[in-house]
């Protein structure tokens, strides 16, 4: 068992259906659960509905980035705005924390919004007769939190996205790749135990793209989040991704890490995202050991995210195993240079 599957679960999805449409509720069980969901889908489109969201189910664990992917109109915004009850599921369940999110009445669910969740979306939501500074104390002035106390926590948010100094700027006065930190401070601000993000970096322009992947990274290394992240660019979700769920037409087809969903695509929709993705670049050394063969030396020792392009050069000239160490530096596994060539050939 790894580090990241021994982590308590956070928030966990069962059965969840949306469907859209008159009287759309009666059709699906409460429980979501059903003996054949593909024959509902079909009845249900035969009775003029639309079925969004399908018999989702899957776990996120606690610090893990949940990257739910997929094409236009696959259902993954209908997801996220289900887990967090902006829209309401036809039928299923979502508990976070063990608490049954659908069960909870309104003040209830407010108050776990305030404290349990932030979001940020694409298009920044920020508020343009705010400053930077007020906007991201905005959830803190709605919290109630006196003035001086939420100007400083919001001063020390809008350090953390590397904003310092630009407080007193309105949103026309930023770039886009600006007016997007200022949304991630402000759903950090109210210290959140689960960040949702949907589509946050699709409306920037490639390179402030790459910049805020960059900063998201950063972020996480510093603050822990478990994070359910929607995209539909595959590369976006293989450079935050600890598991990837893809989804088509509102079904769950996949849900594995990065190196397994390239190696290991579920069907050909999962194998078309990943048919130009560079393998060297994804495979890691933690999806291909194998079981370690007496001691080793591990002074040399690779992490378990340790890629192909990474671990090539490490085998120039070298005849014995690597050593492969968990988050805690235990040996969880070892690597020949036959392996990692063989793993990459197999991709390829």
């Amino acid at each position: 068992m790894s580090d990241q599957d021994a982590r308590p679960i956070r928030l966990s999805c069962r059965h969840l259906w949306k469907v859209f449409g008159e009287g759309a509720t009666s059709q699906v069980p409460g429980s979501g659960e059903v003996d054949d969901p593909d024959k509902q889908v079909v009845r249900l489109k035969d009775a003029g509905l639309i079925p969004a969201v399908c018999d989702v189910s899957f776990d996120v664990r606690q610090r893990e980035i949940f990257v739910i992917m997929g094409l236009s109109g696959s259902g993954k915004s209908t997801v996220v705005r289900c887990l967090s009850r902006l829209i309401e599921p036809s039928a299923g369940s979502v508990l976070i924390d063990g608490q049954e999110l659908f069960q909870l009445n309104d003040r209830e669910l407010i108050e776990m919004r305030r404290h349990k969740m932030g979001m940020v979306f694409q298009n920044f939501g920020l508020l343009p007769h705010l400053s930077v500074l007020d906007n991201v104390a905005y959830p803190l002035r709605v919290q109630g939190m006196n003035r001086s106390e939420r100007e400083a926590k919001a001063r020390e948010m809008v350090e953390l996205v590397g904003l310092g100094g630009r407080e007193s700027a309105f949103p026309r006065e930023l770039s886009s790749g600006m007016q997007q930190r200022v949304g991630i401070a402000r759903s950090l601000a109210v210290e959140p135990d689960i960040w949702f993000l949907d589509e946050p970096f699709s409306a920037l322009d490639p390179l402030i793209r790459r910049q805020m992947q960059d900063e998201f990274l950063r972020l996480q290394d510093v603050l822990h989040k478990t994070i359910v992240f929607i995209t539909h660019d595959f590369l976006d979700a293989l450079r935050v991704a600890d598991r990837i769920a893809t989804l088509r037409e509102g079904r769950l087809v996949q849900v594995d890490t990065p190196a397994r969903v390239v190696l290991n695509p579920a069907d050909d929709y999962v194998a078309e995202f990943t048919r130009d993705v560079p393998r060297a670049k994804v495979v890691t050394a933690g999806s291909i050991a194998e079981r370690a063969d007496g001691r080793l030396d591990t002074s040399d020792a690779v992490g378990t995210h340790t890629t192909v392009e990474e671990l090539l050069p490490l085998f120039d000239g070298r005849s014995t195993p690597l050593a492969v160490l968990d988050e805690e530096g235990r040996v969880t596994g070892q690597l020949t240079g036959d392996k990692v060539l063989r793993a990459l050939a197999a991709g390829g």
